[in-house]
């Protein structure tokens, strides 16, 4: 059964997508970059600990269920940063062998209603890097496959946003 977090479509798939610069270039820092995938799931769960920690087992949860989608999205962008022609290290542009991601990203916020508002920043944020990316790419594989990834950062939205609605009531 899908979970409410994810959209009901399948992702697509990475096959037949050939190396491709300017795609990789343009999706790139939705992988591992201050405001990719791989922060937003070191930070979801790092605020899933903490909200578990002071009895919020219920926000916890969804919380956890963000980051464990967020994580089908890194793999997605991996596969799709590979079949482009680059290996997917943790890098804002691979294939560069520098500027590593660093946890220095994640938001630490102390109270439970700041880091529900960070994660509702930093899903605003994504959503507008991949409306920016379908803009930007001319290859229709890739395109689907950031179309399908944007659906779920939109549930993700509406997610955090209800929990912020119920802890400021």
């Amino acid at each position: 059964m899908p979970s409410p977090l994810t959209a009901k479509q399948p992702f697509p798939s990475t096959d037949d997508i050939c190396p491709d610069a300017y795609s990789l270039r343009v999706i790139s820092p939705a992988y591992a970059s201050p405001v990719g995938e791989l922060n937003a799931i070191l930070q979801y769960t790092y605020h899933a600990l903490c909200f578990k920690a002071k009895g919020y087992e219920e926000y916890a949860a969804t919380i956890e269920d963000i980051s464990v989608a967020e994580m089908l999205h890194l793999e997605l962008l991996g596969s799709t940063i590979a079949a482009l022609g680059a290996a997917p290290v943790f890098t804002a542009n691979p294939p560069g062998m520098y500027n590593f991601y660093s946890a220095k990203y994640v938001t630490y916020s102390r109270t439970l209603v700041c880091m529900i508002e960070d994660d509702i920043r930093a899903e605003k944020q994504a959503i507008r890097g991949y409306e920016r990316m379908l803009c930007m790419l001319k290859n229709e594989k890739v395109k689907a496959i950031i179309a399908r990834i944007l659906e779920d950062e939109r549930l993700h939205l509406a997610a955090f946003e209800k929990i912020l609605c119920e802890l400021k009531t």
